[in-house]
């Protein structure tokens, strides 16, 4: 009986350890192949929210932190910089609309520093599917509205929904949603025209993450 469970026992080990040592050599055979695809759909984000004519460098690599209020929390959040022939141009800015219906709904904002958005899209939200979900690009083109609008100071009244006097559609059955990405971008966009003068001395990404 003993024998037999040492016997068991020893294959059992000699079995993990070959599972744990295919496991590791199959991680790293794919871990830059992962790494990899993760940069280009990053990019690729990027160039849907920053056209690709803004900039000539390595946005990913132009990665600073930023914090306040108008970002929707006290967080830091990711700013990616573009540049075109060395001079700052626009930007990719992670940030949250925290009053969305179902919770918070992160966004990225793309914007110029004179107040035009360029694009934005969803990161993530948990808000209802065949209403609030809406605002994703694959569920509708709501969301490629923003693309080329420009804001005119804190006292725009068109950036809103059109239930509030605004020229941004709502969603049937679902306002709150829309009207909670549209206040996000426009503050947003106001608070990337005071970027300018902070830009060299923002912290870069990993500094205090």
């Amino acid at each position: 009986m003993l024998k037999s469970m040492r016997k068991h026992g020893t294959t059992l080990a000699v079995f993990a350890a070959l599972t744990t040592g295919l496991t590791a050599v199959v991680n790293g055979l794919t871990q830059k192949t992962i790494a990899h695809q993760a940069t280009l759909q990053q990019k690729a984000l990027f160039d849907q929210v920053v056209p690709p004519e803004y900039y000539d460098n390595d946005m990913q690599v132009e990665c600073f932190l930023v914090s306040d209020p108008a970002l929707g929390n006290g967080a830091p959040h990711r700013l990616y910089l573009a540049r075109k022939s060395g001079q700052p141009s626009a930007a990719a800015l992670e940030t949250t609309a925290p009053d969305g219906y179902s919770g918070a709904i992160q966004l990225l904002v793309g914007a110029d520093f004179s107040g035009t958005v360029l694009g934005t899209r969803v990161i993530e939200h948990h808000e209802t599917p065949g209403l609030g979900d809406k605002i994703e690009l694959r569920i509708s083109n709501w969301i490629a509205f923003f693309s080329g609008q420009k804001i005119e100071g804190p006292d725009d009244k068109r950036w809103a929904v059109k239930k509030d006097g605004g020229m941004f559609d709502q969603f049937t059955g679902a306002t709150i949603t829309p009207r909670a990405v549209v206040n996000a971008v426009r503050r947003t966009a106001l608070y990337m025209e005071t970027l300018p003068p902070k830009l060299e001395s923002l912290p870069a990404c990993g500094a205090s993450e």
